[in-house]
């Protein structure tokens, strides 16, 4: 954390912090429609002609998964035929909250008068009135001077944003002006329509949320993040969970509702200011100069009879190496409900994010510990009970990681050569160059020349030098002969790879994790000795470490 906070204004944003972390206890939801069945949710987009929706489907954005997502008209009084389903308006103020749709139970309770505005106890409206919102709080200011420090301050507005530093988040619906210096750098992250220019100092903003007193460690939902330049990065934080909203005092809706409590102000030393991710909401990213420590792993670790992570074998194998990007395979865990797949993924990270294909009989997936923005699922031609998972993530730093889990089929090599044609078309089509890509997962190859290598050569380095077990034996399958896992990234990601580092362990080209081998198996507790021999245990993990410069 940055050592430049005076104590008083840290004492100050802690408390409120606080304050704000008892008034809502709950865990993040879950950023993805994806209950049993998830194809009746499926991500839509609504630039497209009908959206990509099937018959009597319309494309609707959703605020509760900030995304927009294939749903069904319905009657309020009628039933939509599925457990998980109920009739409810979306949420989005530009149904009118009259329109009702067939939508994930989740979504209608936490959106009871979804369209309705903001309830809470300052009584405010999604809806510009065109004027300037007098601050109801107690103790409305004007800063006369005092400059602002590039703290993050949110705003959803319905003017245009002048702030010229720290990242601005705000939620008002009016006028704020301020007589101080303009903030001098830092990120600026508004979706505005209106004149917000930062007040001075204080710590709150009028919707009850906490906001950053200068170079602090805290967002508004009691989450860590990086607040401009210092020598420690955010590798590893999040921001807001995948709920669309500030996790404050919220009535269900889909902006911030707390107790007003002054004028939105920021109150620290000037930032020096990180630039934002390109076209990405989320991110903002350590302080000039730093890197961030990507460790991403390649899992088809399934074992038992049933091809799924019950057993919890393949759990504690990822565990032991901390990954933040995990390419998951075989994504089964319980009944596959929502809840049961939340909890597997925050067995592998408290607070992770996830994306898992849906109508998959064995789903591939992307874990992650830094926010999912985007994702989808791309055809296997070769194959029906598995496609290709997708996730655009917003890792630190001006590019994003396009994360790519596949899980190629055992027929033949021609039939894993035209997967991979398929897959190098839509990464052309989709990905930018500018971003970082990975692919990788279980490719089920015999070597490490067949034909589909050369294919992923047009997109990922695939050649030696190859990750290993202490042995420096390359195999992956159970009975390690045979190189069928993989973790493959794009020439600007591979220029920063760097040697896994595990306890006192250093392995040069990254590491097959064979809990069989692995001594000391302290070092990848809470693994077990025969973790990786477990009864019908898939293959072995694949690990590649990145430190990536977050400027």
């Amino acid at each position: 954390m940055k050592k430049t906070l005076s104590y008083l204004a840290c004492a100050v944003v802690s408390l409120t912090v606080f304050a704000l972390a008892c008034g809502d206890s709950s865990e993040p939801k879950t950023p993805l429609p994806l209950p049993d069945g998830g194809v009746m949710w499926a991500e839509c987009n609504p630039q497209q002609d009908g959206g990509g929706c099937g018959a009597g489907e319309e494309c609707r954005f959703v605020p509760f998964y900030d995304r927009s997502i294939c749903v069904r008209p319905c009657d309020e009084q009628g039933a939509c035929g599925q457990a998980e389903a109920a009739c409810c308006p979306t949420g989005e103020v530009r149904d009118g909250g009259d329109a009702t749709f067939c939508l994930p139970t989740e979504v209608c309770e936490a959106t009871p008068d979804a369209g309705a505005g903001d309830a809470g106890e300052d009584g405010g409206s999604l809806t510009d009135d065109g004027g300037t919102l007098e601050d109801a709080g107690p103790g409305t200011e004007t800063d006369a001077g005092t400059p602002d420090a590039g703290g993050p301050v949110i705003v959803d507005d319905a003017g245009t944003t002048t702030d010229a530093g720290g990242p601005v988040i705000v939620d008002d619906a009016g006028t704020t002006t301020d007589a101080g210096t303009p903030d001098a750098g830092g990120p600026v992250i508004v979706d505005d329509a209106g004149t917000t220019i930062d007040a001075g100092p204080g710590t709150t903003d009028d919707a009850g949320t906490t906001i950053d007193a200068g170079p602090g460690t805290t967002d508004d939902a009691g989450t860590t993040i990086d607040a401009g330049p210092g020598t420690t990065d955010d590798a590893g934080t999040t921001i807001d969970a995948g709920s669309p909203a500030d996790a404050g005092t919220d009535a269900g809706t889909p902006i911030d509702a707390g107790t007003d409590a002054g004028s939105p102000v920021d109150a620290g030393t000037p930032d020096a200011g990180s630039s934002t991710d390109a076209g990405t909401p989320t991110d903002g990213g350590p302080g000039p100069g730093s890197y961030t420590n990507i460790r991403i792993m390649a899992a088809n670790l399934s074992s038992g009879n049933g091809q799924d992570y019950d057993p919890g074998h393949g759990i504690r194998l990822m565990q032991g190496v901390d990954p933040d990007v995990v390419l998951i395979q075989e994504f089964n865990y319980k009944s596959d409900s929502v809840a049961d797949i939340t909890s597997l993924v925050n067995q592998v990270g408290p607070g992770f994010y996830y994306y898992r294909e849906g109508g998959a009989q064995i789903p591939n997936g992307v874990i992650s510990r830094w926010p999912i923005i985007e994702s989808g699922e791309w055809k296997d031609p070769e194959v029906d009970n598995r496609d290709f998972a997708w996730a655009r993530i917003d890792i630190p730093g001006p590019r994003d990681l396009w994360a790519v889990s596949v899980h190629l089929l055992t027929r033949s090599s021609g039939a894993r050569n035209a997967e991979a044609n398929a897959i190098v078309t839509e990464v052309r089509g989709k990905i930018p160059e500018s971003d970082y890509l990975v692919i990788g997962g279980d490719l089920n190859t015999d070597s490490f020349n067949e034909s589909c290598f050369t294919t992923f050569r047009n997109v990922v380095v695939t050649a030696a030098p190859y990750p290993a077990d202490k042995n420096g034996k390359t195999g992956t399958n159970a009975s390690r002969g045979k190189p069928y896992d993989h973790v493959l990234v794009d020439a600007d990601l591979n220029q920063y790879r760097t040697p896994t580092v595990i306890g006192s362990n250093s392995f040069p080209n990254g590491l097959v994790l064979d809990s069989r081998v692995y001594t000391p198996l302290s070092d990848i507790a809470p693994v077990l000795s025969n973790d990786s021999g477990a009864p019908s245990m898939q293959h072995m993990g694949v690990i590649k470490d990145f430190r990536v410069p977050a400027f």
